[in-house]
């Protein structure tokens, strides 16, 4: 058996970091609802989720709920390690982009503008958000 035959095929999604500006997202990552920010003083959408409005700093915002469907921005796939895997950027359709892993995929298949949909990954004690494949 050769090194590369042993690796593991899936890589584990690290649990991320909670905090309580982001508690509402993660409760509803609980439910299968991907939720963004959108400022109510300048009607932006924003991720990460925080309080304050990064484009006009207002502290008016409030949770949106997204459809998780987007395009590839940007990626990397990275062939060392315990398995061969993706992170990249995704563009919501509601605009905000966010850093994010790619599963269930070919790596040689992903393309920037290729859609892309949410899909949730479990790991026992978060929900974190990763894309795959959207169906055209």
């Amino acid at each position: 058996m050769t090194d590369l035959e042993s690796r593991p095929t899936k890589r584990s999604i690290p649990v991320p970091n909670q905090n309580l500006e982001s508690k509402p997202f993660w409760d509803a990552a609980k439910d299968g609802r991907f939720l963004i920010k959108r400022c109510s003083a300048c009607d932006k959408p924003h991720w990460y989720p925080r309080t304050m409005c990064p484009f006009c700093a207002s502290t008016d915002t409030e949770w949106v709920e997204s459809k998780g469907e987007g395009v590839i921005y940007a990626f990397s796939v990275m062939r060392r390690g315990t398995a061969p895997y993706a992170i990249g950027y995704v563009t919501l359709d509601e605009g905000v982009s966010l850093l994010t892993n790619f599963i269930d995929y070919d790596l040689d298949a992903l393309e920037i503008g290729q859609r892309v949909r949410l899909k949730w990954s479990p790991t026992g004690q978060s929900n974190p958000p990763v894309f795959t494949f959207a169906p055209v």
